[in-house]
């Protein structure tokens, strides 16, 4: 038996193009960047990252068990304000961020 068969006699490459039927497909998950822009929309004013993380889980759009999820909220709107013109995000003072 060659080395590109496997047990039941499909050799890899008739292995790799076999798929599994469809299913249902998943829900997709909100992120907690986007949740944030959802929840700084429906404030209407600027809030500091630890203000939208309580908001975004309160309203459930979000959840983690992670220490500190407002130091990665901060840090995921820093970066995508390197956008330019495409952030989303706009910082308004000190640990105070709106949207753009």
């Amino acid at each position: 038996m060659s080395k590109a068969k496997k047990k039941n006699g499909a050799s890899k490459s008739e292995a790799a193009t076999t798929t599994k039927a469809p299913g249902p497909k998943k829900e997709k998950k909100v992120s907690l960047l986007d949740a944030a822009a959802q929840v700084l929309k429906a404030k209407g004013e600027p809030m500091t990252c630890g203000a939208m993380v309580e908001a975004v889980m309160a309203k459930k759009l979000w959840t983690t068990d992670a220490p500190t999820p407002a130091a990665t909220l901060y840090s995921a709107i820093l970066r995508e304000m390197k956008k330019g013109k495409d952030s989303r995000f706009k910082k308004t003072d000190r640990g105070h961020f709106d949207l753009a």
